[in-house]
């Protein structure tokens, strides 16, 4: 029995937390900013106000997690993001293709609390910050209702997370809410009054089938009138979840303290919805349906926005300005909605998406007037316009990493965090980026801290593609197709196809690249060819095109649309190598071409897509003379993804035994080695509601051995399915030799690597 006597007053129980970097904000932002630096050896903790981390793509919500490759639907190749959020969302592949959000939340849980380093503590509102003077956070105050315990945490850097930014609000950080004026930062696209300065809240559901009639009775405050809804008769029994991302409101109202208001509109709106649906006579095939699952709270995606030394905006990510202190990228499109929301007339979006991925500069990762308050997520300094492409989970993930590693540095220096700026400091962060998966646009990593890097390489065998085999479905060009292919300097090599043609036609050939090597839209026409053939099967189409090119980039055999005319493809998939068709995805406004007004300062250009696997196939040319595009060195060379390249060593196809070997003139201690395998960046991942074809990406290794030049097993793995592997040793090795053996892969893909690199 417990007995207290009356008292006047009593305080919460209050527990004081110690640590090196305090997040605030279980995101993914957040979520990835914690694990990364808890990695990087920072004692962590993490302060999340809901039951269960993830934010927007946590089961509270159910927003399948998004960046830069756009649902496969704009010109990004290769463009998953990389590192801690990469992990997270191969690992949810591996385990939970169907897309359940329930499996999501337990694979980000797992991962927090696999870290030594890192404190989490769920249902924890921070509501107080303890400043030591006008620029600095000491100290903040949380309070979870679940124990009834009152947390203070210390730490000499701090991270806002929180996506309405409360750390930074109290702790007095600069911030803008709402759009800027075209003028400010010469951005043609900023919306005017009537279209809004804000975006709304969604609610989302979830139906089932139950095998036979439900009723539904709407509760009182359901809207009655769907026609209030101008596009009410979008409304089907099929669509459910963050298809229905359009149900959304708020946008004139203050996103953050009316946002209860803005959740019982949402309720009284999808009970309507509902309603309409079960009641209307309208949709006979939901007779057995009921609502499943209504969200309780709103997705979110625009409030506070707090500004760095930089704020990012239109003309960074349509011109794709470098950056010298890039730690991020992003690749969404550029994508503003009404502020009425579901209540306005207009489009539900204004989508509108760059030639290529752009970068996210440091310098708006951290408060300008906070000392030691690093930014993650959707606040993150950039304008209304720029906010439309950065708010998306993939991209906040992935800058969430790149503040966890300052951190690690500023912590490891005794700096601030604007001290990073200085260039050496700079160039070391980003290296150590770059060392944990995380892609930085046009910057290769040269690291002299990696003994790989200094090594002389050889495999066993390389593939040289002239190539593939014709054993695929025909494939009839109702659409445009393309197959991409890296080339080297020089002369182009000689293309050949055989054509089945239902009809005597001419066949139309473009030779296609990108304006930048390194960007995948391909908008520049190098040479065409038009052949008359006649009809019939196994039409030979050769193609010499004649052109010379001065650098390394991506060509596009690229085929028009010709309904008499069919292809061969190949069931063979390889790394580095895609086919694309000219085809349209409305789900993020593609349209088959990007014609936007001429007055709204972003380009005009065609969307050449992948289909999604199992029904992508690569076409089966054949080459000559063959491409010499997966040497042995490719490893070391410090782009550990398809970019104007390869960039992967790929095996023969015929290598029973593909192996790579380093070695260096003289013995080399090595304790530390990193691996990077093909888990196929071009795929999306989705965390929930697609599904997926596959448990493991078909190009990655699922086993591989590493041995010492005398043959001695340093690392056997037989079930790999991540992207990377980092072997640490119990002790260092002395060797003058690595040689790492591959097995297969997981979906008959020839072996390949991205990257090995070795350290002290």
């Amino acid at each position: 029995m417990i007995y207290d006597a009356p008292t006047p007053a009593r305080s919460p129980r209050t527990l004081e937390l110690s640590a090196d970097f305090v997040v605030v904000g279980g995101g993914l932002a957040g979520t990835c900013a914690a694990i990364a630096a808890a990695r990087a050896g920072l004692k962590v903790v993490l302060l999340q106000d809901r039951p269960v981390l993830g934010g927007n793509s946590s089961s509270e919500v159910r927003l399948w997690v998004l960046g830069a490759t756009s649902h496969l639907g704009n010109n990004n190749r290769w463009a998953r993001e990389g590192g801690v959020i990469d992990e997270i969302l191969v690992e949810n592949l591996h385990r939970n293709r169907e897309g359940n959000p329930v499996f999501f939340d337990a694979i980000l849980l797992e991962k927090a609390i696999a870290e030594p380093n890192l404190t989490l503590l769920l249902n924890t509102v921070v509501h107080e910050a303890f400043k030591a003077g006008d620029s600095r956070i000491e100290a903040v105050g949380a309070f979870c209702s679940q124990n009834s315990t009152r947390y203070i945490a210390r730490a000499p850097f701090f991270c806002d997370a929180s996506g309405d930014g409360i750390l930074g609000f109290l702790a007095g950080a600069a911030f803008r809410m709402g759009a800027e004026a075209r003028a400010e930062f010469d951005e043609a696209f900023a919306p005017d009054a009537a279209y809004g300065e804000l975006l709304g809240h969604t609610l989302y559901f979830y139906t089932k089938d139950t095998g036979q009639p439900v009723r539904y009775v709407p509760p009182a405050f359901a809207l009655a009138d769907i026609t209030k809804i101008p596009r009410f008769k979008s409304f089907n029994a099929q669509d459910f979840g963050c298809r229905l991302w359009w149900i959304e409101y708020g946008g004139r109202l203050d996103t953050v303290h009316d946002t209860e208001t803005i959740k019982w509109e949402l309720w009284k709106i999808v009970h309507g919805v509902w309603n309409h649906i079960k009641n209307s006579g309208n949709f006979p095939e939901a007779a057995n349906l009921t609502l499943e699952w209504l969200g309780a709270i709103p997705g979110k995606r625009e409030s506070r926005r707090f500004e760095g030394d930089f704020i990012l905006s239109q003309r960074d990510l349509i011109e794709q300005r470098e950056h010298p202190d890039v730690v991020s990228y992003g690749g969404w499109s550029i994508d503003l909605h009404p502020a009425d929301g579901v209540y306005s007339p207009l489009s539900g979006c204004n989508q509108w998406h760059a030639r290529g991925v752009y970068q996210i500069p440091y310098r708006c990762l951290y408060s300008r007037n906070i000392d030691n308050l690093f930014l993650a997520g959707r606040l993150i300094s950039v304008s209304h316009v720029a906010f439309g492409s950065t708010r998306v989970m993939g991209t906040c993930a992935h800058g969430g990493q790149a503040v966890a590693l300052a951190a690690a540095h500023c912590l490891r220096h005794g700096v601030h965090p604007r001290d990073l700026l200085a260039p050496e400091r700079m160039a070391a962060l980003q290296t150590e980026l770059q060392r944990t998966g995380q892609f930085l646009p046009r910057r290769r990593r040269v690291d002299a801290d990696d003994l790989a890097q200094r090594a002389v390489l050889s495999a066993t065998s390389e593939l040289v593609f002239t190539g593939l085999p014709p054993d695929g479905p025909a494939l009839r060009l109702e659409h445009g197709w393309a197959q991409m292919i890296p080339v080297p300097a020089g002369r182009v090599p000689r293309f050949e196809i055989t054509a089945d043609l239902a009809a005597s036609t001419t066949v139309v050939v473009e030779l296609r690249t990108s304006d930048h090597p390194d960007n995948h839209t391909p908008d520049r026409v190098l040479a065409r060819r038009e052949v008359v053939l006649p009809a019939g099967p196994d039409q030979i189409l050769p193609l010499d095109f004649g052109v010379v090119l001065a650098e390394a980039r991506y060509v596009f055999v690229t085929f028009p649309a010709n309904p008499v005319v069919t292809l061969p493809t190949s069931q063979l998939r390889v790394t580095g190598l895609l086919a694309v068709s000219k085809y349209e995805n409305r789900a993020v406004s593609n349209y088959g071409e990007q014609i936007p007004p001429p007055d709204i300062g972003v380009e005009r250009f065609e969307f050449w897509c992948p289909r999604r696997r199992p029904g992508s196939h690569n076409l089966a040319l054949r080459i000559a003379p063959g491409l010499a595009i997966f040497a042995a060195v490719n490893p070391v060379n410090g782009i550990a993804r398809p970019t104007c390249a390869s960039n992967a060593w790929v095996a023969a196809l015929d290598d029973p035994a593909p192996a790579l070997t380093l070695a260096w003139p003289a013995p080399q201690t090595i304790r530390r080695v990193l691996l990077t395998f093909d888990t196929d960046y071009d795929h999306p991942a989705e965390s929930t509601l697609l599904g997926h074809p596959e448990n493991e990406m078909p190009f990655c290794v699922k086993s591989f051995v590493l041995r010492t030049g005398d043959g001695r097993v340093l690392a056997e793995v037989h079930d790999n399915h991540q992207t990377r592997a980092e072997i640490t040793l119990p002790e260092a090795v002395i060797t003058d030799r690595l040689v790492l053996e591959l097995g297969p892969t997981h979906g008959g893909a020839p072996a390949a690597l991205f990257e090995i690199a070795c350290f002290r």
